[in-house]
């Protein structure tokens, strides 16, 4: 019963940083068009602080860290792929092209044949 009296405590904290940080992402833009008189430089500085804050709040959240360590794991899942060799690459490259015009060969023919057959010989519409 503790357990989820945190995890409440917990989700809505984590609730409030992500509402903060859309919040921060919304006066970032509203800043950005309202300072239009003061100069592109101040305009731009605007924007990026407040993204800038709004990420760091957004890193803070639960769903934040989450998404840290999803990066960091899909990072540690692509140093182990073994990449093929350009030859292999090129290799099974040629291999795909050449199925994929066998088949368009393949349905071609299909759809001709079908087409000759119920068209011509059925119901007798010649071109």
């Amino acid at each position: 019963m503790a357990t989820s009296q945190i995890q409440t405590v917990n989700a809505g904290a984590d609730k409030a940083k992500l509402a903060a940080a859309s919040v921060m992402v919304v006066v970032a833009l509203a800043g950005f068009y309202l300072l239009d008189k003061q100069g592109a430089l101040v305009q731009w500085a605007a924007l990026l602080v407040g993204l800038g804050v709004a990420v760091a709040v957004f890193f803070t959240s639960e769903t934040g860290k989450e998404l840290v360590a999803f990066g960091r794991d899909a990072w540690r899942e692509v140093k182990k792929v073994v990449w093929p060799a350009r030859k292999e690459a090129i290799q099974i490259t040629a291999y795909v092209f050449g199925f994929v015009l066998v088949m368009a060969m393949f349905l071609w023919l299909t759809d001709k044949t079908l087409e000759w057959l119920l068209y011509d010989l059925i119901l007798g519409w010649k071109k």
